[in-house]
């Protein structure tokens, strides 16, 4: 039997926080089966956008260390 995946890895606690053009981005949780992220949007002024889906591929390569350290 192989190893069970998590369904989701809940990352708010890490305050993992990026940019990516002038849009900021607050991690939420990470699904490993789906590799994509539910971040918290905010735009050049701070105020929140609402929660999006983001691809794990389309993230900075620091913040893949930390939401999925080897």
């Amino acid at each position: 039997m192989g190893k069970k995946q998590k369904k989701s890895v809940e990352l708010t606690d890490k305050k993992i926080k990026f940019n990516i053009e002038k849009r900021f981005f607050k991690v939420i949780r990470y699904y490993p089966t789906a590799m994509n992220l539910d971040v918290m949007e905010f735009d050049e002024n701070g105020v929140k956008v609402g929660l999006i889906n983001l691809a794990f591929a389309h993230i900075p390569k620091d913040v893949k260390k930390q939401v999925k350290p080897n």
